[in-house]
């Protein structure tokens, strides 16, 4: 009698085929991840490096700003950190006034040269700021009638004078915060003294012109 053959139909591939489809597929997956890989990490290296050139200008800018003041800021008439400049209350104003004392006019009049330079062609802007004690500004001969329209009314002096000074009036704006963000806290007259200022800070500018606060 004889046997069939059960060999496997012809049309079925080995499963050596199988595997060997299998390996391929997984070898094209390694190679896509590994130019992956390769591409961002170039691309991570190309970004560190313009951070690292983006920072060593800011630094420079900062540096010159800082040699530009070194005047007032040994005097410890302004102080500068971070590109901020900060102006005590009482080299500026008399207590509740917003008419720059002489001493304030000319020290506005050194620092819009030196801003005028910081800025340059860099997209920022100068925000003005004008900050008060916690003490509230009464009676029937106040001139202000709270310490956010003492604070704005400073700030618009202080913007103007640099402007009479020479900066562009593009270049800058003016923002009143009254006594609502200290520097320290309000207790005693030390302190509130350090909380009646004035800062002049730089702030991104947007493409179409406006400001970023």
């Amino acid at each position: 009698m004889e046997t069939e053959d059960h060999d496997a139909p012809d049309d079925v591939p080995p499963v050596w085929m199988a595997v060997s489809d299998l390996m391929a597929g997984l070898l094209g997956v390694f190679v896509l991840f590994f130019i992956w890989g390769a591409v961002a990490q170039a691309e991570l290296s190309v970004s560190l490096d313009r951070e690292k050139e983006a920072r060593a200008v800011d630094r420079s800018r900062l540096d010159a700003l800082e040699t530009a003041l070194a005047l007032p800021l040994s005097q410890g008439r302004i102080s500068l950190v971070n590109g901020r400049i900060g102006i005590r209350g009482s080299v500026l104003f008399d207590l509740n006034s917003a008419a720059l004392r002489p001493e304030g006019d000319a020290l506005l009049g050194e620092l819009a040269a030196p801003l005028g330079r910081y800025l340059g062609a860099e997209p920022e802007i100068i925000m003005v700021s004008g900050f008060t004690d916690d003490l509230p500004i009464h009676g029937k001969l106040a001139a202000f009638a709270d310490n956010w329209e003492l604070s704005t009314q400073r700030a618009l002096t202080v913007t103007r004078a640099l402007v009479a000074a020479g900066l562009p009036p593009t270049f800058l704006f003016a923002a009143g915060f009254g006594e609502h963000h200290p520097s320290v806290p309000n207790l005693d007259p030390v302190s509130r003294a350090q909380n009646r200022r004035v800062e002049i800070v730089p702030v991104p500018r947007h493409r179409d012109g406006s400001h970023r606060p």
